[in-house]
């Protein structure tokens, strides 16, 4: 062996170790920059020998397109779970196993009796069933659940998930592990934020990655995944469930902390309750929890329905999946003339409310789901995060609705529709009323221009009387103009004028995030104010430029130079800046002392503030040297927790991260920070 090759194996032992400390037991022992130069060092010889070693962390960037995926059989059954839905059902379950316990024992009275029932509790994720194989150690095989005897083969895409060992210590034959492929919902969001097309829930992003046929796809959405089950092994047993659990943290797989074992059913419901509250405060999604007696002798000795176990039961949680029937689909026109379909569906009470309209993306997203023919049909819906629920597919395969039509002209204007990547657009910007009401709305809205007492209704108003039509216009109308509308009187008019009026010194970010530039939000145009200071340097920057400010990738530099090459859009900024409005360049920070507490320091903010607006508590952070980041993670320093904070709290404490929790220590905490006067 070479001292090349000789390093490089000494390289992917070292940097395995790190990633199972960090990705598996969220506890890491080196430094980012320390890993990041010995990754580095480990590319350089892999490109030098042209030799790249099996379990090489760099290959979990995922590799080459696959061309279909490929049927695997698994070695033991992947079974389903019979359903709890109330406590009713949860002991009615109870009962049936101590009869079919009771009746063993009577029956086997020569065998040493099973022993009274104890419980382990789990939680039910929402993502998309593992099913790892390992052979002397090494990961041979990677599956989809399928019908629970054949599955897909995803080893290409599972191997991009950090969390998961290619090599385990246990080398004595084959064993066959389960468990959940998820997408924590703090990562959604990171992902969201610079997503070019954002993903609408967590489950279906982690079950999109794992089946798609671009592995680099899989390492991007950055998946993670727990463990709970060995199905197979050749030449391993275990007597209890805590010795199995013990076997895979032993083997260095995820297993999730929250696993309480219990000697009652009644301390098992009590349990359930508690899973059930803090349900919202997980880092993932979760649709329940599972119960399972962790006595192996006792397992085997209840056996299988021709469905489930009968050791074991899932308690689901009031639901956020059901059906219902697709009535009719509505174009809908944005203010950047996006056409967005909305499903009217039949009304059903779903995770506490009266559904009736749905998400549907677009129309790839449509056919995608076997909804071209939907009309009138069954189609189950979700709805995930508090968000407006989404359709998910048709109940039946066949085409037995009516057909959706998609539309080739305008619903608002009736000018022919453009097809732009996966979206429908009209490009009337001029003369498309929707176009341009929600242009003007965004415009005011209070992260923009923030002209008070501004609505969707003044908007629709005051184009369709005083013919505004641009944000621009706004700035020409006169007090008798406004008095003289329907519900404006004399205060109401001043105070929009007034609002108006105190609008044309907004700063340049503010300024810059009114436009409404496709692609970029309030944290892309607050970078392009700082770096380059002036709205004539925004609008002046070449690509190259653009991609140099951070925030900015191709994409969003593509979007902002054809916005401002666009002749209407030029023409509006020009009659802006006539018509007085003069965005302020943003201050530059004061000087910070190094001996500030926020110093240095990644920070989340999370829940309701009552003493400061989140915009304010971010700006003093930064001001007191902070970074503030919306997800947390290994690298935040520390959390500031309002009320009703939910996940990031839950992910905080898990990481044993610093939580400030009283909104008076962290205004005392800024204003020894601040830097002076």
């Amino acid at each position: 062996m070479t001292n090349a090759q000789s390093r490089m194996e000494q390289l992917v032992a070292e940097l395995n170790r790190y990633n199972y400390h960090y990705y598996t037991l969220d506890n890491p022992v080196i430094s980012d920059k320390e890993y990041d130069a010995l990754y580095d060092e480990l590319a350089a010889l892999e490109k030098e020998t042209g030799t790249i070693h099996p379990d090489s962390p760099t290959q979990r960037v995922g590799g080459e397109l696959l061309k279909g995926f490929a049927p695997h059989r698994h070695l033991a059954r992947l079974w389903s779970l019979d359903k709890a839905q109330s406590a009713d059902d949860l002991y009615t379950w109870h009962q049936r196993v101590l009869r079919l316990i009771q009746d063993y024992n009577t029956k086997n009275p020569d065998r040493e009796p099973l022993p009274d029932p104890a419980y382990v509790v789990e939680l039910k994720y929402d993502g998309l069933t593992l099913n790892l194989t390992y052979t002397d150690g090494k990961l041979v095989q990677a599956a989809t659940r399928g019908n629970g005897t054949v599955g897909e083969s995803i080893l290409p895409q599972v191997r991009t998930i950090r969390s998961i060992p290619l090599t385990i210590p246990y080398k004595e034959g084959t064993i066959e592990v389960q468990g959940e492929g998820l997408m924590n919902l703090s990562v959604l969001e990171a992902y969201n934020k610079t997503a070019a097309e954002p993903l609408k829930n967590a489950r279906n992003a982690a079950a999109g990655a794992l089946r798609n046929l671009n592995p680099q796809v899989t390492a991007q959405r950055k998946l993670n995944a727990f463990f709970y089950n060995i199905g197979y092994a050749d030449q391993l047993a275990f007597q209890t469930h805590q010795e199995m659990m013990a076997f895979l943290k032993d083997n260095h797989f995820k297993v999730n902390p929250y696993i309480s074992y219990f000697d009652s059913i009644e301390a098992v419901h009590a349990e359930l309750e508690q899973i059930q509250e803090r349900r919202l405060t997980l880092d993932y999604l979760i649709d329940g929890a599972v119960v399972k007696i962790t006595d192996m002798r006792t397992r085997e000795a209840l056996g299988y329905t021709d469905k489930f176990p009968r050791w074991a039961i899932a308690f689901k949680f009031e639901a956020e999946e059901t059906t219902t029937v697709l009535e009719e689909v509505n174009w809908e026109v944005g203010r950047t003339g996006k056409i967005t379909p909305v499903a009217r569906v039949e009304p059903v009470e779903l995770a506490g409310v009266t559904v009736q309209n749905c998400t549907l993306n677009n129309i790839g997203d449509i056919e995608r789901k076997n909804l071209k023919y939907a009309l009138g049909s069954r189609v189950f819906i979700r709805r995930s995060n508090d968000v407006i629920p989404e359709i998910l597919g048709k109940v039946t395969e066949e085409q037995d609705g009516e057909e959706i039509v998609f539309p080739t002209h305008c619903p608002s204007c009736g000018s022919e529709l453009e097809m732009r990547g996966a979206h429908l657009f009209c490009n009337n910007k001029l003369n498309c009323k929707p176009q341009i009401v929600g242009r003007i709305v965004h415009f005011a809205s209070r992260d923009a221009m923030d002209i008070e007492t501004f609505s969707i209704m003044t908007a629709e108003q005051i184009y369709n009387e005083l013919d505004v039509h641009d944000p621009s216009d706004l700035y020409t109308l006169t007090f008798d103009q406004l008095v003289g509308l329907n519900r404006f009187g004399e205060k109401k008019a001043n105070n929009l004028l007034q609002a108006i009026e105190a609008s044309k010194t907004r700063d340049l970010s503010a300024f810059l995030f009114a436009l409404g530039i496709p692609n970029t939000g309030k944290t892309t145009t607050r970078a392009l104010a700082e770096h380059f200071g002036t709205l004539e340097g925004v609008m002046n920057a070449t690509r190259e430029e653009l991609i140099a400010v951070p925030d900015v990738g191709d994409i969003v530099a593509d979007s902002i130079v054809s916005f401002f090459e666009d002749e209407v859009n030029k023409m509006s900024v020009q009659r802006l800046l006539e018509f007085g409005v003069h965005p302020q360049p943003i201050e530059k920070p004061k000087p910070v002392s190094t001996d500030s507490y926020f110093y240095g320091k990644t920070v989340v903010l999370t829940g309701t503030l009552h003493l400061m607006t989140r915009e304010e508590a971010t700006a003093k952070l930064e001001a007191c040297g902070a970074k503030v980041t919306g997800s947390v993670s290994k690298k935040t320093d520390l959390v500031v927790a309002g009320e009703k904070a939910g996940s990031k709290l839950a992910k905080a404490e898990q990481l044993g991260i610093p939580v400030i929790t009283d909104e008076n220590e962290l205004v005392r905490l800024l204003q020894e920070a601040m830097p002076a006067e």
